[in-house]
């Protein structure tokens, strides 16, 4: 963070809205152009928080965000006559190419996920809901795929419950979680069901160092199919 974002950050912080006014209307539109910037920038990164990359994947799918930690991650209405609200469920990874350097061993992304603290209990209410699962990568902030396809994939079901069964082979302990139920490609790239949201070849390719070469030669022949059509 510059010391000129920062100055504007404090100001909002610690002193009235009309004293941060002031301090802004002081600034050129091309200082304004930047602050702005560097702040998405430092905000769709930030490591302990993914709300900007969930609400930018669970809108460009065409569901309403709900902006909560708890529930899921967006809704919106089935265009079926009479049809139910449909559940999403965001799954965004971001990677950080200035901290990959900084790693023995460089993350990539594999369009993958998990979800925190799950249960036979979570299991049984998301196969009764059957959200839609949307899985999105970023490279430094910069979106370069959203998917989606049904929860109740079985391969991927049966995924979740391999996790949960060696965790709590004889059911749910109270005030127990299975701390991560993962999940990878390999478990949701067969479903017939699965759509293409958001992928441009181009990006694809410019990041393909940033992703497993598996997961990258999948979206590059999901990317060829798209063109075709």
């Amino acid at each position: 963070m510059n010391n000129e974002l920062y100055e504007v950050i404090k100001a909002y912080a610690t002193k009235p809205h009309k004293e941060l006014t002031l301090l802004l209307l002081d600034k050129s539109k091309d200082q304004l152009i930047a602050l702005f910037n560097g702040l998405i920038t430092i905000y769709i990164n930030d490591k302990n928080s993914s709300l900007l990359r969930e609400y930018i994947t669970v809108s460009l799918a065409g569901y309403t965000p709900t902006n909560t930690k708890i529930g899921y991650n967006g809704f919106k209405q089935s265009t079926q006559i009479g049809g139910k609200t449909v559940a999403c469920e965001a799954k965004p990874q971001n990677l950080n190419t200035e901290d990959n350097k900084k790693r023995k061993s460089p993350r990539r992304l594999t369009g993958g996920g998990n979800f925190t603290d799950y249960t036979h209990k979570r299991l049984a209410k998301d196969k009764k809901e059957n959200p839609s699962m949307l899985i999105s990568g970023f490279v430094d902030g910069e979106l370069i795929y959203v998917l989606e396809f049904p929860f109740n994939y079985l391969s991927f079901v049966e995924r979740l419950k391999i996790q949960l069964k060696k965790r709590f082979p004889n059911g749910d302990k109270s005030g127990e979680f299975l701390r991560s139920a993962n999940f990878t490609f390999e478990h949701y790239k067969n479903c017939k069901e699965l759509k293409i949201i958001y992928l441009e070849k181009d990006k694809l390719e410019k990041h393909k160092k940033q992703l497993t070469q598996k997961y990258y030669e999948f979206l590059l022949e999901k990317a060829k199919h798209e063109a075709k059509r």
